[in-house]
């Protein structure tokens, strides 16, 4: 699921969707306050020489298309995006806003957010962190997310979350060693990540991923907002006011 060339193209694809509604706004614009409704060309040409001459509207109006283009994506993952595989929240489990993060243990921006993310929830008491698990790295990712969400069953989710960025990148020894720092009853552990309900959690978050088109961790969803990478603290707290600041639906 790397989505390079569809991520290399993506913002010529933007550009071209922004010009093409710039031409038929102002255009309809145009048409709608005139007597004649005029050459089409020579709208056209109002437009492009509009453009040329204030460049400055394109970043703007991408970054608006986008971010529409982004909130209609997470409106049709629906309620079942921000419900999480039992147990597997930090932060407040009802909290009155929701942050969804997709996570791989073997990816290193995601270990360096693990702070962010605490500090977050220490500002934010009205916080809850939703945990998709997004296993795309390494074969070690998909074991790793199995354990995690196991101990997700024995309410001890955050503390192998923890254990496990801080052991390194996941193989059979880092797992273990998370898992016996957790606390974690391996056997019942073991017993759980056999149940098809786990692989099915990972699959839908998959799913997810591919609905979203999010190709990379982490990813983060709050409100109708769509962020990529490790956008930092500053960015995440943004985000969280406005959404505590939009209007309930």
């Amino acid at each position: 699921m790397s989505g390079t060339e569809e991520k290399s193209r993506s913002p010529w694809v933007i550009l071209a969707l922004v010009i093409v509604a710039l031409i038929g706004g102002l255009g309809g614009w145009l048409l709608g306050t005139r007597q004649q409704p005029g050459d089409k060309a020579a709208i056209e040409e109002i437009v492009r020489n509009y453009i040329l001459e204030h460049p400055e509207i394109l970043p703007q109006a991408m970054e608006r298309l986008q971010a529409r283009e982004d909130g209609k994506q997470v409106a049709s993952a629906g309620n079942a995006l921000t419900a999480p595989f039992p147990g597997a929240v930090l932060g407040n489990p009802n909290g009155s806003v929701t942050l969804v993060e997709f996570t791989d243990y073997a990816c290193g921006y995601c270990r360096a957010s693990v702070p962010e993310v605490e500090a977050l929830i220490a500002a934010n008491p009205d916080l809850k962190v939703v945990i998709r698990e997004l296993p795309i790295l390494s074969p070690a990712s998909a074991d790793a997310a199995r354990w995690s969400l196991a101990a997700a069953e024995q309410g001890k989710f955050e503390a192998f979350h923890k254990a496990m960025f801080a052991a390194g990148r996941p193989a059979a020894d880092t797992i273990q060693a998370a898992a016996a720092r957790a606390g974690l009853d391996l056997d019942l552990a073991r017993k759980v990540i056999a149940e098809p309900r786990v692989e099915a959690e990972i699959k839908q978050n998959l799913d997810f991923a591919r609905q979203l088109r999010i190709d990379g961790t982490p990813s983060w969803v709050i409100g109708k907002q769509l962020m990529a990478g490790a956008v930092g603290q500053k960015v995440l707290q943004e985000a969280i006011d406005a959404a505590k600041a939009a209007p309930k639906e």
